[in-house]
């Protein structure tokens, strides 16, 4: 299927719904008060997508609709002559990082059975993949899923690499529930109402770019890549041939990587049934709520600054016209004009408003505890006030849920990812002709937890003191990280000093007897 043309509108009008809950989702994630401000500005209940007056770009916001049927914190409007001083809680941010973190805070295992694969794979892997996994994981959990793209630039490196794109900028297409082609777009200028895109579409065999000067609803005319230097490098690489770059290989260079499914919402939406859902889905209203608790908290402590009330006889004259002062700090006073009389009742006055930390504090916690549930997270992992050390296994029982939530992430990712990299083994054979053979990888998730190394001695102690366990396996378990030519020579160091000496099975006769290799004691016994 060809780029588009003509003009039309942009993104399609299919993915409105998508469009507005991503715009929602992705002013929650970056944190912005003015982008969350505008947002509910003009949403109307808990779905913007479910009213025609959400729309920064179709029709402006339309505010006084959306608080007539839900109230929103956001989009209460400042009054006028006041400062906006709304804060903002990121625990939305927190626990997209917090997602990644428990994914990919080590890096995952990547390795073929074919040796010239594995040895490319580890120089692929080594190449900043385990950065981009981290990314890609932090916007999949703020944005639902996210898509990893094979690129490669033969006049900068010489070898491919995954590359993270964000799903707020894609439009996808589906078949029998799997990815069949995706369009990529970026807009490379915004003059007023004037925008310039670029159109990036992954087709099997082929990869379209194409330039468009619209507006900010519409695609607008196709353009020449040579009028943005952005674009300027692509057309050099097409050529006169057309808009197409042949990738020499049957797959898609794109993969979707849903965060969770279903996604509630649209599950009667052909064009979107088949997207993830993010961690925050639904608990808008609460991440909502927290912030005025928040905003409250702070407007206490504003409030209970404390005060000192004077008459106006205790001012010092600044002049005429210019009124008078009352420096709090001064210790010592000049005498003062208009001193009150003798047997006048005391007019200096402190004023001290209380602060209602524990409420608001109980309140905070209690949205926060919310959040993360419905998130599928346990609180002890965003931390627990003086909780004392524990070992991984008492760590991985009070953090149950997240785990539990961990585990239904890689489901996804595994599939998703072995994919990526058979794709980009098939480009890096296609195009640098480096000889490796494109097939799914073995992949294997690092431990989110690690145990410490006194727990790991003192388990391997009691299962070689139990005979539960070989030398090889108790080496493995100190050193998980080791290949297996370091363990086999760290298994026969061991053996050498404790006098054990390992047989060599390619020897024959009586060389290759059980007892080879074992010091005799005289009988023939083995010690």
């Amino acid at each position: 299927m060809p780029l588009p043309s003509g003009t039309q509108q942009w993104p399609p009008a299919a993915l409105d719904p998508v469009r507005d809950k991503l715009t929602v989702w992705d002013a929650w994630y970056c944190g912005d008060p003015n982008a969350l401000s505008a947002v509910y500005g003009g949403q109307v209940g808990s779905d913007p997508g479910g009213t025609g007056f959400f729309s920064s770009e179709r029709g402006g916001w339309r505010g006084a609709v959306g608080r007539a049927m839900q109230r929103w914190f956001w989009g209460l409007p400042t009054p006028s002559g006041e400062q906006r001083s709304k804060l903002h809680v990121p625990i939305a941010s927190d626990i997209a990082t917090t997602s990644a973190a428990l994914l990919f805070s080590e890096p995952p295992t990547v390795k073929s059975d074919d040796a010239t694969t594995n040895r490319r794979l580890a120089d692929l892997v080594d190449d900043g993949l385990h950065g981009t996994l981290l990314e890609a994981a932090e916007l999949a959990a703020a944005l639902g899923g996210v898509y990893l793209r094979i690129v490669w630039d033969r006049e900068a490196y010489d070898a491919p690499w995954l590359d993270a794109h964000p799903a707020s900028h894609a439009v996808p297409e589906w078949q029998w529930g799997r990815l069949s082609a995706v369009t990529f777009w970026r807009i490379l200028e915004a003059d007023g109402d004037r925008v310039l895109r670029h159109l990036e579409r992954h087709e099997p065999g082929y990869i379209l770019h194409g330039l468009y000067d619209g507006t900010r609803d519409e695609l607008g005319v196709r353009v020449p890549l040579t009028e943005h230097p952005a674009t300027a490098g692509i057309a050099r690489v097409l050529g006169p041939s057309g808009d197409a770059i042949a990738t020499g290989i049957k797959q898609l260079t794109a993969v979707y990587v849903p965060n969770m499914r279903p996604n509630r919402l649209w599950r009667g939406n052909p064009a979107a049934a088949h997207l993830g859902r993010p961690d925050i889905a639904g608990a808008e209203p609460l991440l909502d709520a927290l912030d005025e608790v928040y905003t409250s908290w702070m407007r206490d402590v504003e409030l209970g600054k404390g005060r000192v009330i004077v008459p106006s006889s205790y001012l010092e004259s600044n002049g005429p016209g210019k009124g008078g002062s009352w420096d709090s700090d001064r210790r010592i006073y000049s005498t003062l004009n208009m001193l009150p009389r003798s047997g006048d009742a005391a007019t200096i006055e402190a004023v001290q408003f209380e602060i209602r930390v524990a409420e608001h504090r109980d309140t905070a916690q209690n949205l926060v505890e919310q959040i993360l549930r419905g998130a599928g997270y346990s609180s002890q992992t965003f931390g627990e006030q003086g909780q004392a050390a524990a070992t991984a296994t008492e760590v991985v029982a009070r953090e149950r849920q997240s785990f539990t939530t961990r585990n239904r992430k890689i489901v996804y990712w595994r599939p998703a990812l072995a994919q990526a990299i058979e794709t980009l083994l098939a480009i890096d054979q296609a195009v640098f002709s480096t000889g490796v053979k494109a097939e799914q990888p073995d992949i294997e998730f690092g431990d989110s937890i690690s145990e410490d190394p006194k727990t790991i001695a003192e388990t391997a102690e009691l299962l070689n003191r139990a005979e539960a366990a070989s030398r090889d396996t108790l080496v493995r378990m100190q050193h998980p990280d080791w290949e297996d030519a370091e363990v086999k020579a760290e298994v026969d160091r061991i053996l050498e000093e404790t006098g054990r000496l390992v047989a060599d099975p390619t020897l024959t006769g009586a060389e290759g007897s059980a007892d080879a290799g074992f010091p005799s004691d005289g009988g023939g016994s083995r010690p």
